[in-house]
Order: C-alpha cells, then structure tokens, then sequence
C-alpha cells in the first residue's frame, strides 16, 4: 500500500505493533505522528523510519483529556489533515478477578476504552468536514469472548469494538471508514508490562506472547485492511483465532473450552510465569 501524501497518526507508537506500524507507514512514503509517553523511544523510532524528517513526535499521556485539543490542533497542523488515526495504546491485565483491586480495572479501562473514545472523538470533526478519513482500534481477541486473568482487559476491549461498531454505522455515509482489528498473540512486551491484581508491573513475559505472531506482519496486514476498507479483522493463529468464530456459532462450546482451560491450572500456570 503506497502512503504517500497521507498522515497516520499513532498512539503507542514507541514499541510492538504501534512501532511496526509507524515504520510500514513512513516506508510506504507516508508521514506519521508518533505518540507515546516516552520521547526517547519515539525519537528511536522515528529515526530506525529511515525518514525522520516525515514523522511528528507528538509525546502525550493519552489519559489527559484536558490536553486533547492541543494536541489535535498540533497533530493536524503538521500535513494539514489527518488521514489515519491508529489507537494502539493499552495495557493488559494477568490476575484473577477475586484478587483484582478496582483500581486496575479503573486504570485499563481508562487506559483501553476511555482514552481511545476521547482521542477519536477530538479528531472526529476533522475527518467528518473533510468527508474523509480512517479510524483503526486496535482491540483483541479478547475483546471478542472473556479470557481468564484478564478480566478487566477483555472487558475495556469488548467496549472498544461497541464503541467502535456504532460510530462506523453512524460515519459511513460521511467518508470516515472504521477499522477494528482483533490480535490474538503478538511478540511485544503487552504481557510484560501487564498489571498485577494489586496494580503492579508484571515484569515477565508469557510464552505464547513470547511465541506470537511478529508485530512486523501485524502491521503489514493492517495497513492491507486499511487500504481494502475492511471493518474487522482478526489477526491470530491456532485456537486463538478460532475464539471469535466459537463465540459467534457455538458459545456454549467456546465456554465449556475456557472453563477447561482454568480447571486444568491456566491461572495458576500464568501465575507461575
């Protein structure tokens, strides 16, 4: 897909699919607005983009909703528009509901739901006076049926593709196309910085995130869908990605799986980890 004379503007941009993303974009001869907490890594990668001077750093916390305007103001002012807007920033969750303070579920939701929703809807004036423009979400497949030890997470994701479904049916006829991806595991660090049940980092990694799919060949058939319009898409390997099509055809089958899941010792296999 050629981007060039168009402006994505991606959140979580400093690593994982958000980084790999950025680098597609910016390959394909396109512009790109990095956003991300850290500076220092987003200057990285801009800089590994091979065309540093075609990307934005544009660091901001994305749970300040009080700065959004700026930062909207700053993010259309450096092409003229934005073409693309990819929220990719979240966090995730590996510990038992029983044990989960209510804090970190108000953390992922602000982090994974809330904040996506205020971002998009900040920019979606833009895109719907130009009668033009692309909006990703990047959810999960636990955003399309519960996964144990991450309760909060999966719940935050289901939102995200409601949110997400709604504001495609109302955009449509605007020019403004939504896109909701659904990764099942990814090589990046989400497990590592994971929240505990007392809101802590994780710190350690999973083995199936460990053995996931290359963010690279995310990024790669994101930037396909966007380009061919779709409106969802699931991009998972083995029984991950047989988890959205159980929850549509047969639930009782896929709830009877994840069950035998946590009987045989899933939590405290994670736990362990």
């Amino acid at each position: 897909m050629s981007q060039s004379h168009k402006t994505a503007w991606i959140t979580g941009a400093s690593s994982g699919i958000g980084e790999a993303l950025a680098k597609a974009f910016v390959g394909g001869g396109g512009h790109a607005i990095l956003s991300g907490r850290n500076v220092a890594e987003l200057q990285r990668v801009a800089d590994e983009t091979g065309a540093p001077e075609r990307c934005l750093i544009l660091p901001f916390d994305t749970v300040d909703h009080d700065g959004l305007a700026d930062k909207v103001s700053k993010a259309i002012a450096f092409q003229g528009s934005v073409d693309v807007l990819v929220n990719n920033a979240g966090i995730s969750q590996r510990s038992p509901a029983v044990d989960t303070d209510l804090s970190v579920y108000q953390r992922i939701v602000d982090v994974d739901l809330l904040a996506p929703i205020a971002l998009t809807q900040a920019l979606l004036s833009h895109m719907v006076s130009r009668g033009a423009g692309q909006i990703v979400m990047i959810s999960s497949v636990a955003g399309k049926a519960g996964i144990p030890m991450r309760t909060a997470y999966c719940a935050a994701k289901h939102g995200l593709i409601g949110y997400a479904d709604a504001l495609r049916s109302e955009v449509a006829g605007q020019g403004v196309k939504v896109l909701v991806v659904a990764p099942g595991s990814v090589k990046t660090n989400v497990s590592r910085n994971a929240l505990n049940a007392d809101g802590s980092v994780r710190g350690v990694s999973d083995a199936a995130i460990e053995n996931g799919i290359d963010p690279h060949e995310v990024a790669g058939r994101i930037w396909d869908a966007v380009a061919d319009g779709q409106r969802e898409i699931v991009i998972a390997e083995g029984i991950e990605a047989s988890i959205p099509v159980l929850r549509a055809q047969d639930p009782e089958k896929l709830f009877d799986l994840v069950e035998a899941m946590v009987a045989d010792g899933y939590a405290q296999k994670i736990s362990a980890q």
